[in-house]
């Protein structure tokens, strides 16, 4: 006798399997449901905006329930993930017919076959077409460089790489990984801060090397992973945590994994966090991404993004990549052909990546054929071009025909258009397979045979409105009128062989014969056969998939390549971008740079860019500029980091001609933000990426820096952006832009000799402040402040009242004597100087109306303004 408060024995499995998946929700299938009990359901509810109910009881009290259906459970997985939520998926084991057939008792055996992570999805209704899904580790060394390893189930892409410590979040940056494993004990670490909302703390063992490296041996089934590459202790840490964890959320299957890849440390440009967030890399409304995106394909998509994100620092694949894009630049119709056969080719990358888990679908197999159907028509097409093709591009189109004998089979196989859900039936084409067809013929013929047998019955009864139906319980019976089926059930003899009375409803009964019996046992048993015989068939199809899968992986990532060189092409034409020139030197030469995401919106609005050039090759590596708020200084500091991202990315570049010597790390400090949870205010946050760019940057990078200084007291800050200035030309001596209002700065372009002043310029007409956008040599001699805060609203007597303010203070600035000797700017003036000529200077020129001076008028103040000072 169990226990008043046990569990009932399907209880028991749920607290089973929560017991092993605590921080997970239960998906614990029920019937044609998936259901949650207890506290799962009282947390998915409202998040699935659907209703929380009861079923049954446990220790007394009713159980909370909500449920979704199974066959539609896709959605709802999906809004779960994206509210942050982990899913475990309890799937019954057994049939009840197999139950049955092993003499089983109680609930069907239930078990977890998968758990649904933000990093281990694989419908195509959980992932995004266009970005990758990183499961990444991190694994801290004591060297003081970590590993960092990245798997995307959905594809088998796997890769490894070393990185110092301070650079581990830009390194994690550049990925933007669904989930990042760590152990336990460098949870806290402050370079993971960025991505605590998606770490996944595991116990130290599953970090361990050695174990790592044997479960990597494994899962290739190799001996050594020799053949792949020297790995670290923390590469093989990393990588071996991902493998893991994959393999247990996948309920010990594995994807189909491409060779391990190591990623050799200097050959992408490192890009903080802070410089991404800048710069607005990603696909976002203002985002770089969705401005330049012309691809046609999911995966090209995918390769642009990863380019955009780790731009190469390698000239030579610099330039392949910017070969291809000029190659189809030149033979425009070739590239359209091309274009027009991507958009038929489906993501085999992904459709692989299911087959692969045994999770795909007869719709995947046809994404396979149609994919490889495309590839063969691509590579076919570049052949018949008359130009030679560049390196990038012949090797693409030495992998576009892996396996065309499943191609063959595939289409032979499939309908042109398979059913979505892999349960539906009729993904084999007719003809393909004899025992098939035979048992299809059977089972559809059944209506011909129902509708035949039911008129005979009508014509032995005499019972006109006689039907034969059909349900799960009974399989097929005769229904007739009570009437008519009161006198049947007493006619004798019966006027059909066997009839025997089985139910009686509301005004109907039913009835049952031996030819009906024996009908319906050949029915359910052709239904059967054929679905048994198409799904051995699609097994089949998928097994010879897989055989193939090294061929077919490679295919894809030809036409993603090969789609990212046409949409280069594409925008090249389209915007009038040019092929930059790369070098192993320091050169960073654009003529007439435009912002490529600021363009595009000021186009949109029937304006203009004014385009600006930059020099910042030796000589005259650090530019110092000035001038008004509004002018456009930021939106010219960040075209010149994206020209750089662009170029070394494979791109073209908005610019009439570039010059790029590679830059090997790139830092953008523009814009105010804190990081209040943190406890770091603006200005802080402000120094921190100061520091950053201090002690990181190389005579090869490029930085990017806007305001140093401005969050502090004005001397302070002063102070700081002098010697921040100071330290890019003599210490780093990189190649820098850096903006400020700080006018005194530029007193450092006599002591300074690679120092180079810019100022973006601003007039006033008939009281108004008009911003000209055009860079040109100099210093600005004021920054317009007071004009833009007019613009922006404020009180006309507030502004007044800051003009007044603001020519008191500079007349006062010119008395003060600290740091004289190092800023000549301010630098006391002879005593005679300040006195009262200044200031009747000063009053005539308030005094002045110049809207209504006649020109001869105007040189009089002139005049009198000049005699005065």
């Amino acid at each position: 006798m169990p226990p008043a408060n046990a569990p009932s024995p399907m209880l028991a499995q749920w607290f089973a399997a929560k017991e092993n998946h605590p921080d997970a929700l239960l998906f614990f299938r029920m019937g044609d449901f998936f259901e949650l009990f207890f506290e799962d359901a009282e947390r998915a509810a409202p998040a699935l905006d659907i209703a929380l109910t009861t079923r049954g009881e446990h220790a007394g009290k009713p159980i909370p329930m909500c449920g979704v259906p199974a066959a539609n459970a896709e959605p709802y997985l999906a809004r779960l993930i994206r509210r942050g939520f982990r899913i475990a998926i309890v799937e019954q084991t057994e049939t009840p017919e197999q139950a049955r057939a092993r003499g089983h008792r109680g609930p069907l055996p239930r078990a977890v076959v998968r758990v649904v992570t933000p990093g281990t999805v694989t419908e195509e209704a959980l992932l995004e077409p266009d970005r990758p899904s990183w499961v990444a580790a991190a694994a801290l060394g004591a060297d003081g460089m970590a590993g960092l390893a990245w798997l995307d189930i959905s594809t088998g892409a796997f890769a490894c790489r070393s990185v110092p410590a301070r650079d581990l979040a830009g390194a994690v940056g550049a990925l933007e990984p669904a989930e990042l494993l760590v152990a336990e004990e460098a949870a806290s670490e402050p370079a993971l801060a960025p991505w605590r909302n998606r770490l996944v703390a595991l116990p130290g063992a599953r970090f361990r090397p050695e174990p790592a490296r044997r479960a990597l041996e494994e899962a290739y089934g190799v001996r050594t992973l020799e053949g792949f590459g020297a790995f670290s202790e923390a590469e093989l840490a990393a990588a071996g945590a991902v493998l893991g964890y994959v393999r247990t959320t996948q309920a010990g299957k594995l994807p189909l994994l491409a060779p391990l890849s190591r990623e050799a440390g200097g050959t992408t440009m490192a890009i903080d966090a802070a410089t991404r967030k800048s710069l607005e890399l990603g696909a976002g409304e203002t985002g770089l991404l969705r401005a330049i995106d012309r691809t046609v394909t999911a995966a090209g998509a995918r390769l642009l993004a990863a380019r955009i994100a780790s731009p190469s620092t390698l000239v030579g694949a610099i330039a392949a990549r910017h070969d291809a894009a000029g190659f189809f630049l030149a033979d425009a119709a070739a590239r359209e052909d091309i274009r027009v056969l991507l958009r038929r080719a489906p993501d085999m990358a992904r459709a692989l990546g299911r087959l692969g888990l045994g999770r795909g679908a007869a719709r995947d197999l046809a994404a396979i054929r149609d994919g490889l159907g495309a590839a063969a028509a691509i590579g076919a097409r570049l052949a018949a071009c008359l130009l030679p093709r560049p390196s990038l591009l012949a090797d693409a189109e030495a992998g576009l025909d892996p396996a065309p004998a499943l191609a063959g089979r595939l289409s032979l196989a499939l309908v042109p258009a398979p059913p979505v859900k892999a349960s539906e039936s009729g993904a084999v084409a007719s003809g393909f397979d004899a025992a098939l067809d035979a048992a299809r013929g059977l089972r559809d013929d059944s209506r011909r045979v129902v509708a035949g047998l039911e008129a005979a019955y009508r014509a032995a009864t005499g019972i006109p409105n006689l039907k034969l139906r059909h349900t799960a319980q009974l399989g097929y019976f005769a229904e007739v009128p009570e009437a008519a089926g009161l006198a049947l059930r007493e006619a004798s003899p019966p006027p059909l062989p066997g009839l025997a009375h089985r139910q009686t409803m509301a005004g109907t009964m039913r009835f049952i014969t031996t030819e009906l019996a024996e009908l319906d046992a050949r029915i359910v048993s052709a239904a059967s056969e054929a679905e048994a015989r198409e799904a051995g068939i699609l097994a089949e199809l998928a097994a010879a998939v897989r055989a193939d899968a090294r061929g077919i992986a490679a295919a894809a990532e030809a036409l993603a390549a090969i789609d990212v060189a046409a949409a280069t092409a594409v925008l090249a034409e389209a915007e009038g971008w040019t092929r930059p020139e790369i070098t192993e030197g320091r050169d960073f030469v654009v003529e007439d740079g435009r912002h490529p995401v600021v363009e595009a919106a000021v186009r949109a609005e029937g304006g203009a860019f004014v385009a600006n050039g930059a020099d910042l090759s030796p000589g005259t590596r650090l530019w110092l500029i000035t001038g008004p708020n509004m002018a456009g200084k930021s939106t010219y500091l960040r075209q010149n980091a994206l020209i750089a991202i662009l170029a070394q990315a494979g791109l073209f570049v908005p610019a009439r001609a570039a010059r790029i010597g590679v830059v090997d790390r790139l830092f953008s400090r523009v814009g105010a933000s804190d990081d209040l949870a943190r406890g770091r205010s603006t200005f802080m946050v402000e120094m921190v990426e100061t520091a950053a760019i201090l002690n990181l940057a190389s005579p090869s990078s490029l930085v990017i820096l806007d305001e140093i200084g401005r969050g502090t007291a004005t001397w302070d800050g002063l102070a700081i952006a002098w010697s921040v200035l100071e330290a890019l030309h003599d210490r780093l001596r990189c190649r820098a832009l850096f903006a400020t209002h700080f006018h005194e700065l530029t007193a450092l372009s006599g002591k300074l000799p690679e120092l180079r002043l810019a100022q973006f310029g601003a007039r006033e007409w008939r009281g108004e402040v008009v911003f000209l956008h055009a860079l040109k040599p100099g210093a600005a001699d004021r920054s317009w402040g007071i004009a833009v805060a007019r613009l922006a609203g404020l009180p006309r007597e507030v502004t007044a009242r800051a003009a007044a303010v603001l020519a008191a203070l500079e007349e006062r600035a010119r008395g003060l004597t600290p740091l004289a000797e190092e800023l000549p700017l301010f630098a006391g003036a002879p005593k005679a100087a300040q006195a009262g000529p200044r200031e009747a200077a000063f009053a005539a020129l308030v005094e002045a109306n110049p809207d209504a001076m006649s020109p001869l008028e105007a040189h009089a103040l002139l005049v009198r303004l000049k005699s005065l000072l």
